[in-house]
């Protein structure tokens, strides 16, 4: 019976030794694969990010007051007509990228959406407190004259989280 123990002892403590050097191993590969797996990933998703890192930053340059009015008005407009044309360009090129939230942060989303928000209900306040009769112009200029009243530009705020963004990403 000794004899028996004596022989099955060391071959069992040889088993268990090599079980767990091959676990070790094999949980080692796994690792590895992993981590081939997940910068395979990165390698491909980090463009698109990207560029929806741009197209998003493309569309609050595309919003800012001056480069919005400068696009959408035209001579002769109503102020009226220039206020709905102005929320309705706004409200189409977000449209237009609101599949980029899918590669920016919540965070990034949300404050883009403010601006967004932020903007219309200036275009709206603006066009309050202009006659019924006013032109294009007048809206121009009261819209230029309460975005740059302010202090903390929401598109300002949103550009500048953006580019932090994606300077992190490096």
């Amino acid at each position: 019976m000794t004899t028996i123990i004596g022989y099955s002892l060391p071959v069992l403590i040889t088993g268990v030794i090599v079980f767990f050097i091959i676990k070790m191993f094999l949980d080692r590969e796994a690792v590895n694969r992993q981590s081939e797996i997940d910068l395979e990933s990165r390698k491909q998703i980090l463009p698109v990010r990207l560029q929806a890192y741009e197209r998003i930053i493309l569309f609050l340059e595309r919003i800012s007051p001056e480069n919005l009015i400068l696009r959408v008005s035209k001579p002769g407009m109503s102020a009226f007509k220039l206020q709905t044309e102005l929320i309705g360009t706004i409200r189409l090129e977000f449209e237009h990228n609101l599949s980029q939230q899918l590669y920016i942060s919540s965070t990034g989303w949300d404050l883009v959406k403010t601006a967004k928000e932020d903007l219309i209900r200036t275009i709206n306040t603006a066009a309050s407190q202009l006659g019924q009769d006013a032109d294009s112009a007048q809206l121009a200029g009261k819209i230029f004259e309460m975005t740059g009243n302010k202090k903390n530009n929401q598109i300002n705020i949103a550009l500048e989280h953006l580019k932090d963004e994606v300077r992190k990403l490096f």
